[in-house]
């Protein structure tokens, strides 16, 4: 396979494989371009790679800024931003960790604590069953959110390691 062909399909998937993590397939394959680009691109050289619109290169990149996948880099004698990714993996796995954590687990954390919180009679067999049931994802939900603690905390070596035990 030629090196061309081998780009597009590594963003092609990764734009499709974003979907999964939580972000958009555009936003997903800018990050791929930005990944395997071995020199900081602007945003003119993303939408003429991935022929896409300003204004959706522009949402894109602030939004993997935010994300914390993606920098800022200002070159010397140039005029216009340029834009480079994190090309160590595991920086850029945990730093998604980090950021579905802060958007998906712990709001939904918050929710259940305040639904834990059902008022009725503890003994009613709807309100014990809700309660019941909330509890059991909350108590969930907790050891998810150790788990990803320990995660990002990590190094790769120590994590990597102690994964395959669990394989073994």
């Amino acid at each position: 396979m030629k090196l061309a062909e081998a780009k597009q399909q590594f963003i092609s998937s990764w734009g499709a494989f974003g979907t999964h993590w939580g972000i958009n397939r555009t936003m997903a394959q800018i990050h791929a371009l930005l990944l395997i680009s071995p020199d900081p691109m602007t945003q003119d050289d993303m939408m003429d790679e991935l022929n896409i619109s300003r204004g959706n290169t522009n949402m894109n990149i602030r939004e993997l800024i935010n994300w914390g996948l993606v920098d800022r880099v200002l070159l010397t004698g140039e005029r216009k931003e340029f834009f480079t990714a994190e090309k160590d993996i595991w920086k850029v796995v945990k730093q998604i960790v980090k950021e579905r954590k802060k958007r998906e687990l712990e709001p939904m954390l918050q929710l259940l604590d305040r639904l834990e919180e059902v008022e009725g009679d503890k003994r009613d067999k709807e309100v014990k069953t809700f309660v019941d049931t909330v509890s059991s994802i909350k108590k969930l939900g907790k050891q998810a959110d150790k788990t990803l603690d320990v995660m990002i905390r990590a190094e790769e070596n120590w994590f990597v390691g102690n994964l395959l035990k669990l394989f073994k």
